[in-house]
């Protein structure tokens, strides 16, 4: 089995801290839930985990005359298991929204990225860690550009409310003017609660009249249409 050099394995944990950490700024800077040391310490855990299971046994003599086989990859197989666990709770239900699942596939992938670099697959770990920051950065506008183009939708409704203020009396005035909602989002906190109406209203008028509605509702401090 080769063995590895001093200035290789720290070679291998710097990489894998640096392509976690470039993540976790990006998760940082939106303020997520697992931000640079959360993913930071699952990259060069990762990494450590690979490097373990891959080199840390050399002392001992395998072979067929033995009867002792090893299998460097049965600790970073755990790795998979492990990391689900800690992604799960990076997703928080708040009222009807769930918030995190993107940053616990965030957090997922750079477990990724760090097992590639301990394991010295440079390439894919760069590779992914590109793809992954194209993914949670420029792809959102993108995204959201292509949906607006395929939904058939009238557009997004988004309305702000006081803390602890009863979503009925808005739900009532978009049924009481036919708008459909095909989607609804709730960000609830002590400041206030926001939400956010995916509307099947295809007619400019009713739209202007669906928001003068709402916003002529108590308690309701904005109101926006996209």
């Amino acid at each position: 089995m080769p063995e590895l050099s001093t200035a290789e394995v720290v070679l291998r944990l710097v990489v894998a801290a640096v392509l976690g950490g470039a993540i976790g700024v990006e998760r940082e800077l939106r303020e997520r839930e697992a931000g640079l040391r959360t993913h930071l310490l699952v990259s060069v855990g990762a990494a450590l985990f690979t490097l373990v299971s891959a080199y840390a046994f050399t002392d001992f003599r395998y072979g067929l005359e033995s009867g002792i086989t090893l299998d460097p990859t049965r600790i970073a197989a755990q790795i998979v298991t492990g990391i689900g666990f800690l992604g799960a709770g990076a997703i928080i239900r708040q009222g009807l929204s769930i918030r995190g699942l993107t940053t616990a596939a965030g957090v997922w992938a750079v477990a990724a990225i760090g097992m590639a670099a301990g394991a010295g697959y440079y390439v894919a770990a760069f590779v992914t860690t590109a793809v992954v920051l194209v993914g949670l950065g420029p792809l959102r506008p993108l995204e959201r550009a292509l949906i607006a183009r395929v939904r058939r939708e009238g557009g997004v409704l988004e309305i702000e409310l006081r803390p602890g203020e009863p979503l009925t009396p808005v739900l009532r005035a978009l049924e009481a003017e036919r708008a459909r909602v095909t989607r609804l989002e709730l960000d609830d906190d002590e400041e206030r609660r926001l939400l956010r109406f995916d509307l099947d209203v295809t007619d400019e008028t009713l739209r202007r009249t669906v928001v003068e509605r709402v916003a002529a509702l108590e308690g309701v401090r904005r109101v926006s249409a996209e």
